[in-house]
């Protein structure tokens, strides 16, 4: 199994900053791609941005300009930097890894257990 920790949620201002950290462990290898999702109250999950292995990102038209994905391999972390906070960026923000079966080729997801971000003045 991959093990999923993240860190970085919190109480915010509109207007400001936080960076959210992801840090894997576990069954590691074989896995193609990370990201963040993330769901407020009364909402449904909204995939927010992704990375690959080989650092192509991805991002939704709400966090465009404003949110930046980014990785350390070394670390096996994944960081989401969150810039000129919005209260409708209010939610629960999921970190995400998608690893390969070896021989079907399907995709395995692991889900972090959530972070808390607020913005509210």
């Amino acid at each position: 199994q991959v093990q999923l920790v993240e860190s970085g949620g919190g109480l915010v201002q509109p207007g400001g900053s936080l960076r959210l950290s992801c840090a894997a462990s576990g069954r590691i290898d074989r896995i193609y791609a990370m990201g963040w999702s993330r769901r407020a109250p009364g909402d449904k999950r909204q995939l927010v941005a992704t990375i690959t292995s080989a650092g192509d990102t991805n991002y939704t038209d709400s966090v465009k300009g404003r949110f930046t994905i980014s990785r350390d391999n070394a670390k096996n972390t994944v960081y989401l930097q969150m810039n000129s906070l919005k209260s409708e960026d209010t939610a629960v923000y999921y970190c995400y890894a998608d690893r390969r079966a070896i021989y079907s080729g399907a995709t395995i997801t692991s889900w972090g257990q959530g972070t808390q971000v607020t913005v509210s003045s």
